[in-house]
């Protein structure tokens, strides 16, 4: 996205968010040739990608680019830093959806959901980032002025049109970190996600035979929970099902706005 003309940055805006945004000034002649803000960037991106984030450590990035510790930081001001620049730039500009309209809010927010979704499982490492602000980087603003757009004429009020945005991309995001959760915990035993969902299921079934958990065994008898649908590496099926729901929920809080026949 275009960056703005230097401009000052507001007063208490991140280093690293006025860096994305283009209003932190530029260091001038660097310690090595080529090197700029959008290499280092992309150099932790790709150690992320590959290893995690606690993989990421900035000896690490001026390793990768092949520059002290300490000629880093004439580009970026810290970990910290360096972290919004990552997400911005893995996030990127939010593919082009359905044209907002208040009769098709629903296709669109679908769409939103499934594209902020396929970036996030392409950056695992983007959920292990702590939330601190709402969305402030220019990719950040844009997906979030996306899905208000698919909100606007519906007749929700800014308080529930934010309240469902917050909703929605929570759902998102704690889906995918139950993915990100489940494949470290593979990695770590040295099996895939099946051997462990059914040794699961099963020990669940031996610990709850007796005793107050009624609910729990009615469930385990209905034999539709013992195995992960076949070829759903990435809970597609799951996640369907939850958004469904998210914006079912979406759905009756516009029905509530709605004008009513003789009301």
């Amino acid at each position: 996205m275009a960056k703005r003309e230097q401009a000052p940055a507001p007063d208490g805006l991140p280093a690293g968010v006025a860096a994305a945004w283009g209003l932190r000034e530029r260091p001038g002649r660097g310690p090595a040739r080529g090197l700029d803000v959008r290499r280092i960037v992309a150099a932790a991106i790709g150690v992320a990608d590959a290893e995690g984030l606690a993989a990421l450590s900035m000896s690490r990035v001026a390793a990768e680019v092949g520059v002290s510790t300490m000629a880093l930081y004439r580009y970026v001001a810290g970990k910290d830093d360096l972290l919004i620049l990552m997400e911005d730039a893995a996030i990127g500009t939010p593919p082009p959806g359905p044209e907002p309209s208040p009769e098709g809010w629903r296709d669109g927010l679908e769409h939103w959901a499934r594209a902020y979704r396929d970036v996030l499982l392409r950056h695992l490492w983007i959920v292990r980032i702590p939330i601190g602000t709402p969305p402030l980087s220019p990719h950040g603003v844009e997906w979030m002025e996306q899905a208000l757009a698919h909100l606007r004429g519906t007749g929700l009020d800014a308080e529930r049109k934010l309240g469902a945005l917050i909703t929605l991309s929570g759902y998102i995001r704690s889906s995918v970190a139950l993915l990100a959760d489940i494949a470290e915990a593979s990695r770590q035993q040295g099996s895939g996600w099946e051997d462990a969902e059914r040794r699961y299921w099963r020990l669940l079934s031996e610990l709850t035979a007796t005793g107050g958990f009624p609910a729990v065994r009615e469930l385990l008898a209905s034999g539709e929970v013992h195995e992960t649908a076949p070829g759903d590496t990435e809970g597609t099926a799951d996640f369907a099902y939850g958004l469904g729901i998210v914006l079912d929920g979406v759905g009756a809080r516009i029905a509530d706005c709605s004008p009513r026949d003789g009301g």
